[in-house]
């Protein structure tokens, strides 16, 4: 009952706070650094964004642990609709990856609105022998000891993409974790590294230069970006699905009529043509839907990721 007054007490104040938002700065943090796949998808949404809301949207990068840096922070923030937080499948990783995290991603976050989903591509420099999935299943059956394989950190898509290969095929290839794909993509073109799963955005270009060589998507179905990729279950490992995804999230305190603002500002950006474009052109697809749809995605993610997790026995350092 108290917690019931206390939300009626304070709620002739929202529509002053939601006043007050409008045309102050909106700090949207990104847990990965600039030139990945999270901070491609931020530029893009931001402007259309900050158009839906009346206000700038500011885009500041907290790259590390996973993007769990960036995650702490916007937890800690004020409540009041100006921080959000980019959230993406590392998120939901990392929830069961590493064991002392300081925040809770379910309880100390409001989702707002899924924005969108990447496949990574699983790529190999050319160096490595192996054109298509089976050749690389038999290289790596064979003797994976020399395999090594870049990511973006410990509990990110790309890290949990090759514990779920390693599980499958089975195979036993060494984990290299970078401070994001851009170094990490810098050293799979200098042959340092010979594998990545790695989004679509980030290693098409270089794919199509023939600086890198691309043999299967990871997606459910066959990405936009590159139909002509066979997905991992198409050839030949079955089970095997992961997708990149990021969606928008608030400090868990902040009031409903907050949240409601702010998704429907989302969903209108996410509408606008010219933003669709441009981000179809670097490979993502739309993801619909409001505060709802991201909570069940984040509930369904975290439970999945889990499995992998626990079987793996992957840990974050």
């Amino acid at each position: 009952m108290l917690i019931a007054r206390r939300a009626l007490a304070a709620w002739p104040l929202l529509p002053a706070l939601a006043r007050a938002q409008e045309g102050r700065p909106l700090r949207l943090l990104v847990g990965f650094p600039p030139g990945s796949a999270a901070d491609a998808s931020a530029r893009v949404i931001a402007p259309a964004l900050g158009a839906a809301l009346g206000q700038t949207v500011v885009i500041e990068n907290r790259p590390g642990a996973g993007s769990s840096i960036a995650a702490e922070q916007a937890a800690r923030a004020a409540p009041d609709g100006t921080t959000l937080f980019l959230g993406s499948v590392a998120n939901t990783i990392n929830a069961s990856l590493a064991r002392d995290l300081p925040f809770d991603f379910q309880r100390d976050f409001a989702p707002v609105a899924p924005l969108v989903t990447i496949p990574n591509i699983l790529v190999v420099h050319p160096a490595v022998e192996a054109t298509t999935v089976a050749e690389f299943l038999a290289l790596a059956r064979r003797d994976s000891s020399g395999l090594f394989y870049a990511s973006s950190g410990v509990g990110t898509a790309p890290h949990l993409s090759g514990e779920l290969f390693n599980l499958l095929a089975p195979a036993r290839m060494t984990h290299v974790p970078y401070p994001g794909s851009g170094q990490a993509v810098t050293d799979l073109l200098a042959g340092r590294v010979g594998v990545m799963f790695s989004p679509a955005s980030t290693v098409l270009p270089h794919v199509r230069a023939g600086r890198l060589r691309a043999l299967a998507s990871t997606g459910a179905g066959r990405t936009a970006a590159a139909p002509e990729l066979p997905t991992m279950i198409e050839a030949g490992l079955p089970g095997f699905e992961s997708a990149v995804w990021f969606g928008l999230l608030a400090p868990a305190a902040t009031p409903r009529p907050v949240i409601e603002r702010l998704a429907a500002a989302a969903q209108r950006a996410m509408a606008d043509a010219q933003t669709r474009a441009a981000l179809a052109q670097q490979g993502f697809d739309m993801l619909e839907g409001g505060p709802e749809a991201l909570a069940r995605h984040i509930a369904a993610e975290t439970a999945k990721w889990a499995r992998v997790v626990e079987a793996s026995g992957a840990r974050a350092n």
